[in-house]
């Protein structure tokens, strides 16, 4: 699905993501207010600095947030006690359970403060 900006990937999304792409996005621009929205390999997201530090997309099944593997590791514990599975750079979690916003935007500030790095 080739998509030039958040609107249309959203609009394109099946109607029982929408919701939590449009909260998702929402967060991450609250959280990233100096970043630039842009699409890469058909995934939204934001970049800071020339690097993209936040980034999602929806699957058959289920969302997938991503962000720079520094700022995942940095807060594994948090991630696992959301009762969330983790890889190297994301999460993912079926349309209607959402991660905490809280967690969030902790993890799109702290990649944000890793992409010089």
């Amino acid at each position: 699905m080739a998509t030039p900006d958040h609107d249309s990937y959203i609009a394109a999304a099946p109607e029982a993501f929408r919701p939590a792409l449009n909260h998702l996005r929402a967060l991450l621009r609250g959280a990233l207010p100096d970043a630039e929205e842009m699409v890469a390999y058909d995934m939204p997201g934001f970049r800071v600095r020339g690097k993209v530090v936040a980034s999602y997309a929806a699957f058959s099944k289920q969302i997938g947030l991503y962000f720079l593997a520094s700022a995942i590791s940095d807060h594994t514990e948090d991630i696992a006690e959301a009762g969330l599975r983790a890889s190297k750079t994301g999460i993912t979690f079926p349309p209607h359970t959402s991660p905490p916003d809280d967690l969030v935007t902790r993890l799109a500030s702290t990649s944000s403060e890793h992409a010089d790095g």
